[in-house]
C-alpha cells in the first residue's frame, strides 16, 4: 500500500447493523468501465467515513484511475496525481496533503470487499495514519490455517522490528547505539556484542508489553471461507464494503498490468452518493 489527514464531517444518519458492523444510510456508488460497485461505510471508522463521503461529494475522485492491481490482493486508486497520467507514469504518489489517524477495530477486518486506506510505509509513518485519498478494494483470496499460522508470526515479526526502531529513536537506543557503533571501530568485539545484548534486551522488554498477535475465530472463519488479505488486519484502517458489485473486483484485478502494477488500459472512477 502506499501513499498516502484529520477532519470530522457531521452527519445525521440512520443505522443499521450487519455482521458486527454498523452500516449507516449513505450508499456509494463506483462506476467504472468494468461496471458498478454499491459500497456501504461503517460507523466504527467515523473519521474516515466522513473524510470520504466529503470528498466524494466535491468530486474529488471523478476521473482518478485505478492505478495498482495485484490479482489476489487488492485494487488501488485515489491518487490524484493520476487524473491527468501519462501512460508508463509512476503513480501512487498524489493525495490531499493531510492524514488521517488510524481507526482499527478488532470487528472490522480485511475479508474479500473491504474498503480500506492507503498509507506510508512503517518507518515514516510509526502511528499508522492513512491516505486522505488513496484506498484500496480488497480482493485477496481464501486462506488455510497454514496460512494463518505464517501470517502470525509476520505480523509479529513487523510488531518486533517496529518496536525496536522506535526504541533506537529514544535516548537510551541512540546511547547504546553510539557505544555499539564506537566498541566496534575499536575492534572491541566482545564489549560490543554484550551491547548488543543489552539493545536486544530493551527491544524484548518493550515488545512484551503487546500480547502476541493471534487471528480470533471470526478472522479464521471468515479467512478461511470468504478470503482476504488477513496480514493487513491491524495495520491497515478498513472502513467501508462492497455490496453488490464484488465481480467488478475480480475483473479489475484480472486486468494487465506493467512492473509497477500499474493497468496497462486505464481504469477510470467517478464516485457518486446514490441520492434517495
Amino acid at each position: 500500500m502506499r501513499k498516502i489527514i484529520s477532519l470530522i464531517f457531521s452527519l445525521n444518519v440512520v443505522l443499521v447493523t450487519v455482521n458486527a458492523q454498523t452500516l449507516s444510510k449513505e450508499t456509494i456508488i463506483i462506476e467504472t468501465n468494468y461496471g458498478k460497485m454499491k459500497i456501504k461505510l461503517f460507523e466504527e471508522t467515523p473519521l474516515h467515513k466522513a473524510n470520504f463521503l466529503k470528498l466524494v461529494n466535491e468530486k474529488v475522485f471523478d476521473s482518478l484511475l485505478f492505478h495498482r492491481v495485484i490479482n489476489s490482493f487488492m485494487i488501488q486508486g485515489g491518487d490524484l496525481l493520476s487524473k491527468k497520467a501519462k501512460p508508463g507514469d509512476s503513480l501512487g504518489h498524489g493525495d490531499m496533503g493531510y492524514s488521517i489517524p488510524a481507526e482499527f477495530n478488532p470487528k472490522v477486518i480485511h475479508k474479500k470487499g473491504r474498503l480500506a486506506a492507503a498509507r506510508e510505509g512503517d518507518d515514516i509513518n510509526p502511528k499508522f495514519e492513512s491516505s486522505a485519498s488513496q484506498f484500496y478494494i480488497v480482493q485477496g483470496k481464501k486462506r488455510t490455517i497454514e496460512d494463518l499460522t505464517k501470517y502470525e508470526e509476520r505480523i509479529n515479526k513487523t510488531r518486533y522490528h517496529n518496536c525496536a526502531r522506535a526504541f533506537m529513536k529514544t535516548d537510551e537506543g541512540k546511547k547504546l547505539k553510539q557505544t555499539y557503533d564506537r566498541l566496534k571501530s575499536e575492534n572491541k568485539t566482545d564489549s560490543a556484542a554484550f551491547v548488543n545484548v543489552q539493545i536486544e534486551a530493551f527491544i524484548m522488554t518493550e515488545n512484551m508489553k503487546t500480547p502476541p498477535y493471534k487471528f480470533n475465530k471470526e478472522q479464521i472463519d471468515t479467512y478461511t471461507t470468504v478470503g482476504g488479505t488477513p496480514h493487513l488486519d491491524g495495520t491497515y484502517t478498513v472502513f467501508g464494503e462492497v455490496i453488490e458489485g464484488m465481480e467488478v473486483i475480480d475483473k479489475i484485478a484480472e486486468a494487465k498490468t506493467d512492473k509497477r502494477d500499474r493497468p496497462l488500459e486505464d481504469i477510470r472512477m467517478k464516485i457518486t452518493l446514490l441520492k434517495k
